[in-house]
């Protein structure tokens, strides 16, 4: 039975860490975003092939747009928030209820 609770620890762990630095790529999505990055740059087109299927899954779901300004990046880094502390807890949790 440890087994499988260092097991759901370490998926907890690393379901945390993937979370972490999506939310950082996003980041950087947005930040690239607000000024005039050359979009053959590898750098930019891999932030961009990372995020965009997400966020135009959003921009889909949800139309906001005020001004110019998507708010679809900010909607991503909730839901990432959100899985950050509900989903990685209740992970860890459950190992601890283990043994």
């Amino acid at each position: 039975m440890f087994v499988l609770k260092n097991f759901m620890m370490s998926l907890a762990g690393v379901l945390d860490f993937l979370l972490q630095a999506y939310m950082w790529i996003v980041i950087g999505r947005a930040v690239i975003s607000w000024v005039n990055a050359d979009p053959y740059n590898p750098v930019v087109r891999f932030l961009f092939e990372v995020t965009e299927p997400l966020l135009s899954r959003i921009r889909r779901w949800i139309p906001i747009s005020m001004g110019g300004i998507d708010f679809s990046p900010m909607i991503l880094i909730m839901g990432i928030m959100f899985l950050q502390s509900f989903l990685v807890p209740t992970l860890k949790q459950m190992a601890g209820a283990m043994g």
